[in-house]
């Protein structure tokens, strides 16, 4: 039903999709021979790949070919392309059924035999168009056993709800306008308006991706489900390998998994190392989107975080926070943290604009335009109210920043209370009618 509002005719994907790697599982664990339990799993592989191949992809590798040729000299019409819209979710539950056949052959997981379950969980409604991805090993267990009601469980989820909403209304919708206005114009606005946009930009991005996934986990915690936590304030990340320790944690474990550590992982030399890390972060790009600008963004993250792999400080702060012992980071960890979210941020660009000529046109006019104006809000609002806005945020999430399960986990009944209606009032303040909520990465 939940899928099915969206658009009827595409239910037959997702049950196809339900329906080949059921059947792939239990061919797999009947199987003791290693080439047949390798071929049912490439059918899964290629069913999957396939059908984002079909609805995603297609259209872009004709159109690649295409411009491709007329470099050549060869101009020719595109006429292959395909007239069809993106499935809603196809590259979330398809990795999560993919997931449940590589487990099986890795013999980490046994099948199912009940369809039903199965079904259940590729078509979960809290997380089946947005995440988190998760595996076969943690939610089809909880599916299957039995479930009973708990109170605290529940009010957990209630609170998680409540900051995903307040994530995405007040952090994510109230900037949507200005992100969308300045990179719309960004060829009339001067370098300052760019940088504003696209910092603006990581905070909309990650309210409404992390407000979608808080949402996501709350609404499961009432149905005595958990789900894998997605975000981990990765604002306060200390280096690029911690940010992806901490952002999108459910793909880069998928990634992780079944793309990095069966191509050697780091176990190999530090070459092939070097080059599975290129794979991972160009296939993670591709992942996000049909476009050239992803995989710029996602080459450009492989090149931020080689220098950090080849100097082994990819895993140095796995099991720590900025902060860790004291309330007040070290300069140190300020200095880290801002360079970072730079970088990050800069990466952006990339994620943001319509074509990769636009990418570079902005960042040119950055580099060589750099001038300052005050930067007028397009409905004509105060910007200031939105800087303060921010900063009270990120000062906020600082606080509960080693907990992301409970974003309002204070002592005092009274501080919980204040807190509470502060949230609501602000997501009444600024709630707007007039804005898209859509979720960003219902795209992808």
């Amino acid at each position: 039903m939940f899928y099915g509002w969206w658009d009827w005719r595409f239910l037959s994907l997702i049950l196809l999709s339900t329906i080949v790697d059921y059947f792939v599982g239990l061919k797999i664990d009947a199987n003791e021979r290693k080439a047949k339990r390798k071929l049912w799993l490439w059918i899964s592989v290629f069913f999957n790949v396939g059908l984002l191949g079909v609805f995603k992809y297609f259209n872009f590798f004709v159109d690649s070919w295409v411009d491709m040729l007329s470099m050549f000299g060869y101009n020719i019409e595109s006429t292959w392309t395909l007239r069809v819209i993106l499935p809603v979710g196809i590259s979330f539950y398809t990795f999560q059924t993919m997931s449940y056949s590589f487990d099986i052959y890795y013999k980490k997981l046994k099948p199912t035999r009940d369809f039903l379950s199965f079904a259940a969980f590729v078509s979960f409604f809290p997380q089946l168009v947005a995440g988190p991805i998760e595996r076969a090993s943690n939610l089809l267990s909880q599916i299957i056993n039995k479930r009973t009601f708990s109170y605290d469980q529940s009010v957990s989820g209630l609170k998680l709800i409540l900051w995903g909403l307040f994530k995405k209304v007040v952090i994510a919708d109230s900037l949507g306008p200005i992100v969308d206005d300045i990179f719309a114009n960004y060829a009339n606005y001067p370098a300052s308006t760019l940088v504003l946009g696209v910092t603006l930009f990581s905070f909309q991005v990650y309210g409404d991706f992390s407000g979608y996934s808080d949402i996501a986990i709350g609404t499961a915690k009432l149905f005595g489900i958990e789900l894998m936590s997605n975000f981990k304030f990765p604002n306060f990340s200390r280096n690029v390998a911690e940010y992806w320790q901490r952002w999108h944690v459910s793909l880069s474990t998928w990634f992780r998994h079944y793309v990095y550590i069966p191509l050697g992982g780091s176990r190999v030399s530090k070459l092939k190392s070097v080059r599975n890390i290129i794979i991972i972060f160009l296939v993670s790009g591709f992942w996000h989107g049909a476009n050239w600008t992803f995989i710029f963004w996602g080459a450009f993250h492989a090149l931020a975080f080689i220098p950090v792999f080849l100097m082994g400080r990819n895993t140095i702060y796995k099991n720590s926070v900025v902060g860790e012992y004291t309330f007040f980071p070290s300069l140190k960890e300020i200095g880290q943290v801002i360079l970072t979210f730079g970088i990050v941020t800069f990466s952006r660009i990339f994620f943001r604009s319509e074509s990769i000529t636009d990418a570079f046109a902005f960042i040119k006019r950055v580099v060589f335009n750099f001038t300052y104006e005050v930067y007028q809000h397009p409905m004509g609002y105060r910007m200031i109210d939105y800087y303060i806005l921010i900063i009270l945020f990120v000062f906020y999430e600082y606080i509960i920043r080693k907990d992301e399960r409970s974003p309002f986990k204070f002592k005092s009944k009274i501080v919980r209370f204040i807190v509470y209606v502060l949230v609501i009032l602000l997501m009444l303040l600024f709630y707007d009618d007039n804005i898209d909520r859509s979720f960003i990465y219902f795209q992808f």
